[in-house]
C-alpha cells in the first residue's frame, strides 16, 4: 500500500468536470484507490463518494492504492490534481 499527501492545484479544485476526470483516472488502474480529505475516506472510482468532499484549490488530500500496480496509480493521481495532465 501507498500513501501520498497532495496539494491540489488546479484552479477550480474538483468540481463536477474534474471530479469526474480524476474518477477516469482512477480507474485506469487494478489497485484500489482512495482519497482521504477532512477526516472522510472515499473510493477514488466512485464520482458520487468524489463529489461529497467537495475539494478546493489548495487543500491537501492524501491518495491511499493498493494493488499490483499502486505506483503508477498514485503517480496518475498525482500528476492530475497538480494540473500537469488532463484525461
Amino acid at each position: 500500500m501507498l500513501t501520498k499527501s497532495i496539494e491540489i492545484k488546479l484552479p477550480g479544485g474538483l468540481e463536477a468536470r474534474p471530479v469526474a476526470e480524476l474518477v477516469q483516472i482512477a480507474s485506469r488502474y487494478d489497485s484500489t484507490v482512495h482519497i482521504e480529505a477532512q477526516s472522510k475516506k472515499v473510493n477514488a472510482k466512485s464520482i458520487m463518494g468524489m463529489m461529497t468532499l467537495s475539494l478546493n484549490s489548495g487543500e491537501a488530500v492524501t491518495v491511499i492504492a493498493d494493488g499490483s500496480d499502486e505506483a503508477d496509480a498514485v503517480a496518475g493521481m498525482e500528476s492530475f490534481l497538480l494540473g500537469e495532465t488532463t484525461v
